[in-house]
């Protein structure tokens, strides 16, 4: 039986690449991610794999020693590796998040200094928009930057920093209303807010004088991977490293990240449901009641079958997405349905897949239960299912737009 979820048109490069991601996958990271995300160990014996693999540098351009692929290999690649262990794939996709708005804003500066040693692995990077008070509403950020000389003194706390221990390199996002008067800043709170590039020490504490990252968020699901608050406290940072050099602009900067972001979570949720998948098939055979594998009632094909549909379309939409973006086209909109359905199909695969499984699903000892709680992240993660509806309508509306 042809394998799910295959891409059609990929170079030889492609295929290759994504033949190694899935041996590493296969040998070093299903064997002992269960057991791993039991002890919420961060996998770094897995980390180390990826970087010797390369895979740190992916989409960074050749001439800062990155492999310079296409969204696309990337997404496959998270794929595959989501299907092994999600938590694994969270701890690249901040990373390239950081590495892709370096790469498109900014300055030739902060390119040279930062993209070789991302593409190598000894920088690893973390964003973060969220705050304590605020989910989806961006513009309510109210950690705030204020000029002093040639450096900002950054203020205020954020929130569900996926690396935030691990990263050597934080992409914060903060409010700035140099050149704003305050009625304008409120009017118009998305164009005073500035990204700056965080330079810190891994670790938990004071990371640097003013930056402090608590331990790690006890989570449901998601663990291995260190998910964290960071702290500024009249952190000092050089104008340098304004991203771009230019303020106001991090709103934007950030949204471009997030599209990113969004395909990610995409092929996140695409792995985990064909993982999902892969059990609960195996287990349909394996398992006999009423003298019969349990594959052979219908009511369990007639399951199987819509799993595997849901598997292809989440797919099919996510490698649209991608393609769509890696082209230069604007993809928010592909974006935005690859990221809401991949998640929806995978909760619903996943909980087929545990249905599939009977009482055995709700045991430790079987991978499906490990499943079931990493799922719900990715109805949340990169804007909620409500926050994609509504890009979607917009959307929609610019692209109907009624002329009457």
């Amino acid at each position: 039986m042809a394998r799910l979820a295959q891409t059609a048109g990929l170079t030889d490069i492609q295929q290759e690449i994504l033949s190694t991601v899935r041996d590493f996958v296969d040998k070093e990271i299903i064997p002992v991610a269960t057991e791993l995300e039991h002890r919420d160990e961060y996998p770094q014996a897995i980390v180390d794999g990826l970087k010797e693999l390369g895979l740190f540098g992916l989409m960074i351009p050749e001439e800062y020693g990155g492999l310079g692929e296409s969204l696309l290999t990337y997404a496959l690649c998270v794929e595959e590796i989501a299907r092994g262990w999600m938590s694994v794939s969270g701890i690249i996709n901040t990373h390239f998040i950081v590495a892709y708005m370096l790469k498109q804003h900014g300055t030739q500066e902060q390119k040279d200094h930062f993209l070789p040693r991302m593409a190598a692995g000894d920088i690893r990077g973390a964003f973060s928009m969220s705050e304590p008070g605020l989910g989806s509403d961006v513009s309510a950020i109210t950690s705030k930057a204020v000029r002093d000389g040639d450096e900002y003194v950054l203020n205020g706390q954020k929130m569900w920093l996926t690396n935030g221990g691990t990263s050597s390199l934080v992409a914060v996002l903060v409010r700035s209303d140099e050149g704003h008067s305050p009625e304008e800043a409120a009017a118009k709170p998305h164009k005073s807010m500035t990204t700056f590039l965080v330079e810190k020490e891994p670790g938990f504490g004071e990371v640097r004088p003013g930056l402090t990252i608590p331990g790690k968020i006890d989570k449901m699901g998601y663990k291995g991977v260190d998910t964290t608050e960071l702290i500024m406290d009249d952190l000092r940072v050089p104008a340098d490293r304004v991203l771009g050099g230019t303020t106001g602009r991090g709103f934007y900067q950030m949204m471009d990240g997030v599209e990113v972001g969004r395909v990610n979570v995409a092929a996140r949720g695409c792995g985990v449901a064909q993982r999902a998948f892969e059990l609960g098939v195996r287990y349909a055979q394996q398992r006999h009641t009423f003298g019969k594998a349990i594959a052979q009632h219908q009511a369990i094909q007639f399951k199987l079958a819509e799993m595997a549909t849901k598997v292809e379309a989440a797919h099919a939409m996510m490698v649209n997405a991608a393609r769509k973006k890696d082209s230069g086209e604007r993809n928010d909109l592909e974006a935005g349905m690859a990221k809401y359905l991949a998640s929806e199909y995978c909760k619903e695969v996943v909980e087929d897949a545990f249905r599939i499984h009977g009482g055995y699903g709700f045991s430790k000892e079987y991978e499906i239960e490990r499943l079931y709680r990493e799922a719900p992240m990715l109805l949340i993660g990169e804007g909620t299912a409500e926050i994609q509806k509504m890009i979607i309508g917009r959307r929609l509306l610019e692209e109907y737009r009624f002329q009457g």
